[in-house]
């Protein structure tokens, strides 16, 4: 029945994201197939068996006279032995689904290893509150006892909600952080135009056109299309890199272009820049980065073909360029000299402000050949897809929330029998029923808030490392994303603790005394 719940509720789920994402996507998405139903089915069953036969065996070791009489003594507890079967089952369906062993063995090395750093640090943070509980009134000291008696069942509720809150505040929170960090690095003048194509006879011409609208003339730079056709002599294509990157780009043409200058926005990281006046000879000046993808090194040989001519070269210097900055850059330049002979055309660059888009759509009259590409436009098209694509997935990732909602209600359910008798006794002994309520609610968001301050922390690491190692971006601290993970987890997890226990104080003590018997 769960397994069919889910399905119904997954089918629902994806008709949503279909006409959530339909916009971005031209034509008609295709309808969900039977498969993905059965497939969810089987997994609930494994799931299921891989996690319950352990128990259901022990089932026979337990004396009848346990069931009738309960002073009888404690069934036998499962060790966690008992469930490398379950485990071990998730693992293969880890791997199943990830399509590949060695990739699916990576995500669940990652995955592992996320959850011991997470049950680590909440299990620190529950030895800190168990020292610090004596500091507390009666109620706040019986709740954090509760979660320091329950210290493993603590662990797993707080890393299940909180892994789920996590990927909710990387995915809402840091990646707004991360956008304005990246838009404040991009100076206020930054280019926001483009045009290509223009032809050699037109420089001239625009640069009167720029100077009559009162806007200084950019600079114009050449560029020709060429693509790479040996290295070191030896004929390339795409089936020799095992990178789909460097597939692509042996692919293409590649835009070449000459200059006596490095850029500004360029970076010297090996070799030698050459001189102005030196005679010219056949080098190379590449970028690192596609230097690394193509493993090029300084003094390979490269040989492109330009217009049915094939010339080589070799490479003198590697740059870093800054491509933020959206000046002009190119990944490979020569020197000047070398390439002039081939037939060529000039891109340039240009700050435009939004309110002299006129003088944009008389520059497209006059010079009807050039294509003026809009950058302003298009990174307001990036950023609504990325906004779309990122609600998209935190809507799945919803479902993760709400599973460690469903943990901590199962973890409660397993406890409900000790947490009625606690209470009858404690109302015995004279605790009114707002203690006992405090003391509960002080559990849940204890827990809550400790799963917030996890989600938190992964996502400020997560941060970190797509800030500062993948997109080189600086990182900012963030006090709100610290302030909505530890309010949003002590809010949120008191509340369905508070829904889940409330009914423990309706039986009369007597009552609840009386059957435990």
């Amino acid at each position: 029945m769960a397994s069919l719940i889910g399905v119904v509720v997954g089918y629902g789920a994806q008709r949503i994201l279909a006409y959530w994402l339909s916009a971005m996507v031209s034509g008609a998405l295709p309808q969900p197939s039977l498969f993905p139903a059965v497939e969810g089915l089987l997994i609930g069953m494994a799931l299921l068996l891989a996690f319950s036969l352990p128990p259901l065996l022990r089932l026979k070791k337990v004396p009848a006279l346990r069931v009738l009489r309960r002073d009888f003594g404690a069934p036998e507890k499962i060790g966690l032995v008992s469930y490398v079967f379950g485990l071990a089952v998730i693992g293969a369906m880890l791997i199943w689904k990830a399509g590949d062993l060695a990739l699916g063995l990576y995500v669940l090395a990652g995955i592992a290893a996320v959850m011991l750093f997470a049950a680590l640090v909440t299990w620190w943070l529950i030895r800190l509150l168990s020292s610090l509980r004596q500091y507390a009134g009666a109620s706040w000291f019986y709740g954090l006892s509760n979660i320091s008696r329950r210290g493993w069942g603590s662990v797993a509720q707080v890393v299940a909600f909180g892994l789920g809150m996590m990927a909710l505040l990387l995915l809402t929170l840091v990646r707004g952080d991360l956008m304005q960090s990246w838009e404040t690095t991009l100076p206020a003048d930054a280019p926001n135009r483009f045009l290509i194509n223009i032809q050699p006879d037109q420089l001239d011409s625009l640069r009167h056109y720029f100077s009559e609208h009162g806007t200084n003339s950019p600079e114009f730079f050449p560029m020709i299309r060429g693509r790479l056709v040996a290295i070191n002599e030896k004929a390339v294509s795409a089936a020799d890199f095992p990178d789909d990157r460097a597939k692509k780009l042996v692919d293409r043409e590649f835009n070449l272009s000459w200059s006596s200058r490095i850029r500004k926005d360029n970076q010297l990281v090996a070799g030698s820049w050459w001189r102005e006046n030196e005679a010219v000879k056949p080098q190379l000046s590449v970028e690192e980065g596609i230097a690394k993808t193509l493993s090029l090194k300084i003094g390979d040989s490269l040989s492109y073909e330009v217009a049915g001519n094939k010339f080589t070269a070799r490479i003198s210097n590697l740059r870093k360029v800054n491509w933020d900055s959206f000046n002009v850059n190119f990944f490979v330049v020569t020197p000047p000299g070398m390439l002039e002979s081939y037939p060529a055309s000039y891109i340039t660059s240009f700050y435009l402000p939004q309110t002299d888009s006129e003088v944009l759509n008389k520059l497209v009259k006059n010079f009807p050949n050039v294509t003026v590409i809009d950058v302003a436009a298009v990174m307001a098209q990036v950023r609504s897809i990325m906004e779309k694509v990122a609600s998209a997935v935190e809507f799945v990732f919803l479902f993760t929330l709400l599973a460690g909602l469903m943990v901590l209600y199962a973890a409660i359910v397993s406890t409900q029998d000790e947490r009625l008798y606690e209470s009858a006794i404690l109302r015995t002994l004279g605790a009114s029923r707002r203690q006992i309520i405090t003391a509960q609610l002080t559990e849940f968001a204890t827990i809550g808030m400790l799963a917030g301050f996890v989600a938190a922390l992964g996502a400020s690491g997560a941060g970190y490392a797509l800030s500062t190692k993948l997109l080189y971006l600086p990182f900012g601290f963030s006090p709100g994303l610290w302030i909505t993970g530890i309010v949003l987890g002590g809010v949120g997890v008191a509340f369905a603790g508070w829904l889940g226990t409330r009914k423990a104080l309706s039986p009369p003590p007597l009552q609840v005394l009386r059957n435990s018997q």
